[in-house]
C-alpha cells in the first residue's frame, strides 16, 4: 500500500486541520528549518532582519553612542568606566597621567647620623641635608633630638622655596634602623607636616640587606 492510497482511506475530516496546521506553520515561520543551528551567531540574526529592524538598531546604537560622548564631555563618566564620576576625578586623572613620578623625602638613618634628601620626579635632589649642617658635632649627630631638628628644618626650607605648594604627590622612601627613623616620622606626623601630610602616597623601606658578597669583620667580644 502506498502513501497515496492511505492519504485517499483518510477522512477528510482528519486530513483538513493537519492541512491548516501545516499551511499555518509555513506562512508564519519566515526562516528556515537549518538556520535553527545558527540562530545564535551574529551573522544568522542579521541575515533575517527587515530593513526596518535593522534602521532602528542602527538608530539605538548612535543614540546610545551620543549619550556616551555628552558624559564623557560633561565629566560624569570617564571612558572605560562603568560608574560615573565628578570632573574633579577626570582632572585629577590628567594630572596623574602627564606627572605619574611622585615627588621623593628621603629619610637615611644609621647609628651615627641622619641625612633627609628631598627630590624632584625625575630624582634631582632638591634639598640634601644631614645633622652635622645643623651645627652637631661627633657623637651629637646620632641622638634623636638631633634628628628631630633636622626634621623640622628640612620641612621650613620646603616652605621657604615653596615646594609645599607645588607638590601634588611625595613619596617617603625610608633607609637604616637608626634613631633619627622614627624622629623624622615624628615630625612629618606632628604639626610641621600637617600641608604635606595629605599628599603623601606611598610609604616604602629601601634598607639595603646583605645578601652574599665577602667575608664580614669578626664581631668584637667584650668580656
Amino acid at each position: 500500500m502506498s502513501r497515496f492510497t492511505v492519504g485517499r482511506l483518510l477522512a477528510p475530516e482528519l486530513v483538513r486541520p493537519l492541512s491548516k496546521a501545516v499551511c499555518t506553520t509555513t506562512s508564519t515561520t519566515t526562516v528556515p528549518q537549518w538556520t535553527r543551528l545558527f540562530s545564535q551567531s551574529h551573522a544568522a540574526r542579521n541575515l533575517f532582519t527587515t530593513p526596518s529592524q535593522q534602521q532602528t538598531q542602527q538608530q539605538n546604537g548612535a543614540g546610545a553612542m551620543n549619550r556616551l560622548v555628552q558624559q564623557v564631555m560633561r565629566g560624569s563618566l570617564r571612558p572605560g568606566e562603568s560608574n560615573p564620576e565628578s570632573l574633579a576625578d577626570t582632572l585629577d586623572v590628567t594630572e596623574e597621567e602627564n606627572n605619574p613620578e611622585p615627588y621623593h623625602f628621603h629619610i637615611y638613618s644609621h647609628k651615627h647620623n641622619t641625612h633627609v634628601t628631598v627630590t624632584k620626579p625625575n630624582r634631582d635632589a632638591i634639598i640634601s641635608l644631614s645633622c652635622g649642617n645643623l651645627g652637631f658635632r661627633k657623637s651629637g649627630r646620632k641622638h634623636y633630638d638631633s634628628a628631630y631638628q633636622l626634621g623640622a628644618y628640612v620641612i621650613d626650607k620646603m616652605h621657604q622655596k615653596g615646594l609645599v605648594k607645588s607638590i601634588h604627590k611625595m613619596e617617603v622612601v625610608l633607609r637604616g634602623f637608626g634613631p633619627g627613623r622614627e624622629a623624622v616620622v615624628k615630625v612629618l606626623m606632628g604639626n610641621e607636616g600637617r600641608l604635606l601630610r595629605p599628599k603623601i602616597t606611598r610609604v616604602s623601606d629601601a634598607t639595603r640587606l646583605k645578601f652574599g658578597g665577602t667575608r664580614s669583620k669578626k664581631k668584637r667580644r667584650l668580656g
